[in-house]
């Protein structure tokens, strides 16, 4: 087995196929185990799915695997996904398989993980903005802005469990170090469009306007400003915008209102 997806900044992953195996029936493609296999990830969490219904098998087998993704993910949390893998291999039983380890490059691990299940297990039921939000081309600088690049939805990811879904959010990646620890490197964040309300010490998806007329460049930093206000009050305009980072190693920088647009309000790392 091999898998192949197509993703711009990617790291590697060891995944494997388990596979159920029952008396005079053929064997049957039940979950998939992923973990990274970076530096530094020996005790990663394991990003796991299995199916959620075992009517092949008869009800007592069907008991003990509906049992087993939450067992298999506790295991995995406190041993550390490689750690458990190797003794999963070690481990299981005739009935209980997997597959030989296979490698793959993911930028996203939810998202690598709903592709792998979809090609051996079954496919996966995306339900736009109810379990799955849309994934942005565009890549955040978390340095200064990065390339001109086109901004289109080229995939569904699915949302973290428990967040409420609407229209206004999506995801995208941030590269670069300038606003870590909170902001990884290449992690996946979760962003709201057009943020209501006052912007002030917000972190934000800024573009500053491309070449073209559908490409942008893409920062994401906190944003602080200084206003003037007429004499009489009513009016105002910014005296400076100032786009900063949080990690202390880099500098702020100001721009000018004219030459920039507040696309989203960033809320969350996802992975």
């Amino acid at each position: 087995m091999s898998a192949i997806i197509p993703f711009r900044r990617s790291r590697e992953g060891v995944y494997v196929v388990l596979e159920a195996h029952f008396p005079s029936q053929p064997a049957r493609n039940i979950g998939v185990l992923l973990a990274d296999v970076g530096p530094g990830t020996h005790h990663a969490k394991p990003w796991l799915r299995l199916l959620s219904a075992y009517d092949f098998a008869d009800p007592e087998d069907a008991e003990v695997l509906e049992l087993l993704e939450d067992d298999m993910r506790g295991r995995a949390s406190e041993m550390g996904a490689l750690q458990y893998l190797d003794w999963l291999e070690d481990t299981l039983s005739n009935t209980l398989r997997v597959s030989g380890r296979q490698i793959v490059q993911v930028d996203s691990f939810t998202r690598a993980l709903d592709h792998l299940y979809s090609e051996y297990v079954e496919p996966v039921k995306v339900e736009r903005y109810v379990t799955h939000l849309p994934l942005y081309s565009l890549r955040a600088a978390a340095g200064k802005l990065g390339e001109d690049m086109e901004s289109v939805e080229e995939d569904w990811v699915r949302a973290p469990e428990g967040l409420r879904l609407g229209h206004d959010l999506f995801v995208a990646h941030v590269v670069g170090r300038s606003m870590e620890p909170r902001i990884p490197d290449g992690s996946l964040n979760l962003f709201r469009f057009h943020p209501a309300g006052s912007r002030q010490g917000k972190i934000l998806l800024i573009e500053k306007y491309g070449v073209l007329e559908d490409t942008g460049r893409y920062t994401v930093k906190r944003y602080t400003s200084n206003k003037i206000y007429s004499e009489d009050g009513e009016e105002w305009r910014h005296e400076r915008i100032r786009l900063e980072p949080l990690n202390p190693e880099f500098e702020p920088w100001d721009v000018g209102p004219q030459d920039f647009a507040v696309v989203a309000e960033w809320l969350r790392v996802i992975e």
